[in-house]
């Protein structure tokens, strides 16, 4: 009866796909809410004087770092495997694979959560963060027409520089900020959102775009507008921070020279 009726509404949508991988969004969104609540069982415990001294939104802040954490280092891989997968590199924008649509599902149902906690705490995170967790989960949804199932790991892959930056975050909140171990972070973060989100991501835009165009007859235009906008925005949007990294690391990390003139 839930499946007729769910197979009715996906094929409604343009979206014949969905109808088989709804119950694994709906199983990571749940698993999403049982990594935060084991987080705020145990993160306490492991780090009782660090967590002595949190005030306000910053335990949950916490938690839900460690959430981002486990979905990007998932998904991180999931967009490599599926970068490799030939049968998907033979139809780039059309073809489709069970085992890659779970990971887009995987992903999909962490938007979600992403989604609700974004509203819920949207004081403390910003309209900026619901406004992303929103256009990701959009362009990630559009996927089960199925649209661009290979080309779609370029955005998740973006999540292969998430760990270090949250690690970063955590080394902050530990009191490890200037340390050695944030330096080496500090370096591996910018050196994988460099690779993963400004040489692989716009390379592969690239491509993106001239196969799209190719059989542009065979795209709806709300396609071309919502994946346009998206990953223009995505791409000024990661040379911007680039920048920002770059100069957090020089400000944190001064050269001996200008230590000296200091």
């Amino acid at each position: 009866m839930v499946q007729e009726f769910v197979d009715s509404l996906c094929d409604a949508m343009g979206l014949p796909t969905l109808k088989y991988n709804w119950q694994v969004i709906l199983l990571s969104t749940i698993l999403c809410s049982v990594i935060y609540e084991v987080s705020r069982i145990i993160s306490p415990l492991l780090f009782p004087k660090t967590f002595q001294f949190f005030k306000g939104y910053t335990p949950t802040n916490w938690h839900i770092h460690v959430v981002s954490s486990f979905h990007s280092v998932l998904i991180s891989v999931g967009s490599i495997c599926i970068l490799f997968d030939g049968e998907l590199a033979k139809n780039k924008l059309f073809g489709y694979s069970p085992w890659a649509a779970t990971i887009y599902s995987i992903s999909c149902g962490y938007f979600i959560w992403d989604i609700i906690m974004a509203v819920r705490y949207m004081k403390y995170q910003g309209v900026s963060m619901v406004c992303h967790g929103i256009a990701g989960f959009i362009v990630i949804f559009m996927a089960y027409r199925p649209f661009i199932n290979y080309y779609g790991a370029i955005f998740l892959l973006y999540e292969a520089s998430t760990p270090f930056l949250n690690v970063n975050w955590f080394l902050d909140k530990l009191g490890w900020t200037g340390s050695k171990l944030q330096l080496i972070n500090g370096v591996l973060l910018i050196s994988i959102f460099f690779f993963a989100r400004i040489v692989v991501g716009l390379t592969m835009s690239y491509y993106l775009w001239v196969d799209i165009y190719a059989v542009k007859e065979l795209v709806p235009l709300s396609y071309f507008i919502i994946y346009g906008v998206a990953n223009f925005v995505t791409s000024a949007l990661n040379i911007y921070w680039f920048g920002l990294m770059l100069r957090m690391l020089r400000k944190r990390f001064p050269s001996s020279n200008t230590a000296k003139k200091a």
